[in-house]
């Protein structure tokens, strides 16, 4: 995988000092040391407990993401069925934006409001260069946030980020026009563990160097976290998002 062993022990270190820059939005209730930490990702990853080792490329077990692949399936199938309206948004659209589109078109197929709120809206985000001013957008259905003329509006790629503000903005901008609010709030980074951290059902995707959300899960904040590269090709996901429509009787 892409994510060095030297990234993920540097999340740890960063996390277990409460640096916003890996909180994600999460405000955890327990305290993280680097072995508390490395201990939960060997468990929900299959990374090497061993403090010891410090350098080359973190691994993730295949088996433990098609366990969580599974429960991550069964809470998209649940959502289907009551026709739950869903909210879908990512900091990786260069990457993931494809797995997250695919699910909401099949939600929307069934009858679940794909919701959209806040479009167009300018969110602040503190950057490793200074504070810098996005707007945010949606591209079938999935929220991300871009640069003021970047890109033009639904063209289909934007930032980075791992901030939870363009989350707060969106479930604010909902909240202040009366609903509906979300019943599940899907994606990763700030999406996942900002929502969770407000209170809403929140599932998403997770690399070894993003500990957030895998501390999110175990305390209660993230109901599912799926351990994955989140750094390769896009078309390298669609097996799991045939996986993951198949799991929840979502298929075509």
């Amino acid at each position: 995988m892409a994510t060095s062993r030297e990234e993920s022990l540097r999340s740890y270190r960063l996390f277990e000092a409460r640096d916003p820059r890996v909180l994600l939005g999460l405000d955890p209730e327990w305290v993280w040391g680097r072995r508390d930490l490395l201990a939960l990702m060997a468990d929900k990853c299959g990374v090497s407990p061993d403090p010891d080792h410090i350098s080359g490329h973190d691994v993730i077990d295949p088996e433990r993401t098609l366990a969580a692949l599974d429960a991550f399936g069964d809470r998209i199938g649940r959502a289907a069925a009551t026709r739950a309206p869903v909210l879908f948004g990512t900091g990786h659209p260069h990457r993931l934006l494809g797995f997250y589109a695919s699910l909401a078109d099949a939600l929307s197929a069934v009858g679940c409001p794909v919701l959209t709120p806040a479009q167009g809206l300018s969110v602040d985000i503190t950057t490793r260069f200074g504070l810098r001013t996005y707007n945010l957008d949606y591209v079938r259905g999935v929220a991300l946030v871009r640069e003021p003329g970047a890109w033009p509006p639904g063209s289909e790629t934007g930032a980075h980020t791992h901030s939870p503000l363009p989350v707060r903005t969106a479930l604010s901008a909902l909240a202040e026009a009366g609903g509906p609010l979300p019943e599940l709030v899907v994606g990763d980074h700030g999406w996942a563990c900002g929502a969770g951290q407000l209170g809403f059902d929140a599932i998403g995707l997770a690399d070894t160097d993003d500990p957030a959300l895998f501390v999110g899960e175990a305390e209660g904040q993230v109901s599912v976290v799926v351990p994955l590269d989140d750094a390769v090709r896009s078309d390298y996901y669609r097996p799991l998002t045939r996986y993951v429509l198949n799991r929840a009787c979502l298929s075509q």
